[in-house]
């Protein structure tokens, strides 16, 4: 079992920046995925960031690519999502995620990933 805590949310106008942790305890030899997700009210849950512990190897959904970045602190057991130029639509409550069974195939659907932190809001003024 792995237990993950995000901090690092807030509330910042377009064009700022923030970074988000995830500090994973328990179990973190099991994981063979991590990511980023994020949902904002009446919208669906969306993927941002994967991780695939194999290589490891980054992908990003389109929205986000060349704006926010993943980085890790291995002796931390962290999880950092770096995060520029925001904009209003990124405004959501964001999650991490972590995959500990099935090997490294790593997607963007949620129900692949069986530990999740409790999230943290980021608002994006105008």
């Amino acid at each position: 079992q792995v237990q993950l805590q995000e901090s690092g949310g807030g509330s910042v106008q377009a064009g700022g920046s923030l970074r988000l942790s995830c500090a994973a305890s328990g179990a973190t030899y099991s994981r063979y995925c991590m990511a980023w997700f994020r949902q904002a009210p009446g919208k669906e849950r969306e993927g941002v960031a994967i991780i695939n512990f194999g290589a490891p190897i980054t992908s990003y959904a389109d929205s986000v690519k060349g704006r926010f970045t993943l980085s890790q602190d291995n002796a931390k057991n962290t999880l950092y999502l770096q995060m520029n130029s925001l904009k209003p639509e990124d405004t959501a409550m964001y999650y991490c995620a972590a995959r500990t069974s099935g090997g490294y195939y790593c997607s963007d659907i949620y129900s692949q990933y069986n530990s999740w932190g409790q999230g943290t809001q980021v608002t994006v003024s105008s």
